[in-house]
């Protein structure tokens, strides 16, 4: 009974621990992993020795494995082939040419620099051949990468996990065999990314059918079913090949994102939060694994032998892949820059730490305090500095021009007008066939077709605009719509205009509901569409201009009476001209001297009997 207590204990501080970490890491707006280690490293048997993950005996086993499980096909589910199919030359050879070079080049770091000897190199290499998915998409998010390098990396992050980890499974065998035959490697590689692919392209197929037709489940439900499909997936593929699992989760997440689900963004989201508890409490209990000792003890050879993977075998890596790419220089610094590792490494890394022990070979403390060295470098070296790194190279997609509005209504025209007027490409989006003529009409770039369509919205180059506005005259479309798009697409300013009808009314819960922080509320608290547009109609609407003002007096005043005349209605500032840079304005904006103000004023005419 004491031993169950101790570890309900464990595992509810590591919970505890892991959401702490994610809220600070939020709160900061670094990558989480950071205070996962700090917290999982201080409260581990090397400092305080509050956490001893060594009480759940095999259980840390099966909680690793479930939980990669999950990581992999969270990572899978995220993936989108429109954009990875502008890359996929790219994102290939990284992980099929890539993964030998840091094979290799790992290899001969950890022997020649940090002193292993060869097989304990070759182990230690083959653990770090992965990325780090969880890592690297947040960190990329915080960035604001432009769209294909941050498609690059994330795809390479997911596509390379499985083939990272069943790699380093095979050479384990091998070194535990004591053999070094080179078909082994690939047959026992083949032969898992095979039939994990295999069983997980059929089971992604089968259970998206009966997602499909099970119309009685309910939402919550189906999302239960799914993770009841993975686990179950998975067991039978470890059953079959041990290890071949781990690509049976990542083509799972695949299959399911390509039957285009009905409840495809529930799904995403429930599987986030999933991944992200996986994530906290893995690293908080792996962290507070790890020897701060064996870490010191690799001395300056483990550190110098980690900055050669990340300083030289990395950017050949990158080199040779992005080789006939139409990659520029500075995109290709960028991902030579950004290689942090993280869950899966380190998962593998503990896994191998132990089997070698029991197989009485020494090495296997080594090769966890380097792999943990790895991520500690990684993540704190590339993660930190990755957005200043962005910003020098000038590759952050905050940088990206042009807007596409979807709503051809006489609001959406006006708005498309002062864009082009001010030097950026518009593109108008709406499925009304009048409302399109009449745009082309007035030399405005138009597509007919549903802005529902994401197919439609790719080609139409959604992917490359800087912001996305969707203007429709109604606001639960609206909101709908510009979170799909947030999700789909991930454009750097997504802005959505939203009645503010009365409280209470449906209009404003389904609006308040579906909107998301990500989302900017467009123009004004107090915008109507469908009032706006009949104003533009009856031209009852003058365009305006003011530059703030520097005297801080006098740019409070003006500030005051630009809002004042906003809350009743009479005025909505469109665009924000600010040290020359375009952007669209948002409810609530924090406006700053010298700022150039573009707005719309609501003159009304005066009635005919006073004429």
């Amino acid at each position: 009974m004491e031993g169950n207590l101790e570890i309900t204990l464990l595992m509810a501080i590591a919970v505890v621990t892991g959401i702490a970490a994610q809220v600070v890491a939020a709160y900061l707006k670094v990558p989480s992993i950071v205070f996962l280690l700090v917290f999982g490293i201080l409260l581990g048997p090397s400092v305080f020795g509050i956490l001893n993950p060594n009480i759940l005996g095999q259980g840390l086993e099966v909680i690793v494995s479930l939980s990669v499980a999950i990581i992999l096909f969270e990572g899978g589910l995220n993936l989108t082939f429109r954009e990875v199919k502008e890359v996929s030359g790219s994102l290939r050879n990284l992980v099929l040419l890539g993964t030998p070079i840091t094979l290799l080049g790992g290899t001969a770091a950890a022997h020649w620099v940090a002193e292993f000897p060869w097989q304990i190199a070759f182990i230690y290499a083959s653990l770090v051949v992965v990325t780090g998915p969880t890592v690297v998409a947040p960190l990329l998010k915080q960035v604001g990468a432009e769209r294909r390098v941050t498609t690059l990396l994330e795809g390479e992050g997911v596509l390379i996990d499985p083939v990272g980890a069943i790699l380093a499974v095979v050479v384990l065998n091998i070194v535990l065999r004591g053999t070094a035959d080179p078909s082994i490697v690939l047959s026992g590689l083949v032969s898992r990314l095979g039939l994990g692919g295999l069983i997980g392209a059929a089971g992604g197929w089968f259970l998206g059918f009966v997602l499909k037709q099970a119309r009685f489940l309910s939402d919550d439900l189906k999302n239960l079913t799914v993770l009841a499909g993975l686990w179950g997936l998975f067991g039978l593929s470890q059953a079959l090949i041990s290890e071949s699992g781990l690509m049976t989760a990542v083509t799972l997440g695949i299959m399911l994102r390509a039957a285009e689900l009905p409840e495809e963004r529930l799904l995403r989201r429930f599987k986030n939060q999933l991944s992200i508890l996986s994530v906290s409490v893995l690293f908080i209990l792996l962290s507070a694994d790890l020897s701060i000792a064996g870490i010191f003890a690799l001395g300056w050879q483990g550190l110098f032998a980690v900055l050669a993977l990340m300083l030289v075998v990395r950017p050949l890596n990158v080199l040779f892949s992005t080789w006939n790419s139409d990659l520029d220089w500075r995109q290709k610094t960028f991902l030579a820059w950004v290689a942090p590792r993280g869950i899966v490494a380190a998962s593998v890394a503990s896994l191998f730490s132990i089997a070698l022990t029991k197989a009485g070979i020494n090495g296997g403390d080594a090769i966890k305090a380097l792999v943990f060295l790895t991520i500690i470098l990684t993540v704190f070296l590339q993660g930190l500095t990755a957005r200043w790194v962005a910003t020098w190279l000038k590759v952050r997609s905050t940088e990206a021009t042009g807007a596409m509005i979807v709503g051809c209504n006489p609001l959406g025209r006006m708005v498309a007008h002062l864009i082009q007027d001010n030097g950026e490409a518009v593109i108008m989006i709406d499925a009304n066939p009048e409302y399109c003529a009449q745009a082309q009409s007035e030399n405005l770039q138009v597509v007919l077709t549903s802005a529902l369509d994401m197919v439609a919205l790719s080609t139409a180059g959604v992917a490359s605009i800087g912001s996305f506005l969707t203007v429709t005259s109604s606001p639960e479309v609206n909101s709908v719509l510009a979170q799909r798009v947030l999700e789909e697409f991930r454009p750097p300013r997504v802005l959505a205009a939203l009645t503010d009808a009365p409280a209470n009314s449906q209009l404003t819960v389904a609006a308040e509901r579906l909107s998301t922080p990500e989302v900017m509320r467009a123009f004004s608290l107090q915008l109507s569409v469908k009032e706006w547009s009949q104003n533009i109609l009856s031209q009852e609407v003058k365009v305006g201009e003011t530059t703030l003002e520097e005297n801080s007096e006098q740019f409070q005043r003006q500030c005051t009476h630009l809002r004042a005349l906003a809350s009743i209605g009479k005025l909505i500032p469109v665009l924000i001209i600010r040290q020359e840079v375009l952007r669209l304005a948002q409810a609530n904006e924090n406006w700053q001297p010298d700022d150039r103000v573009i707005y719309l004023l609501h003159i009304p005419k005066a009635p005919k009997s006073a004429q």
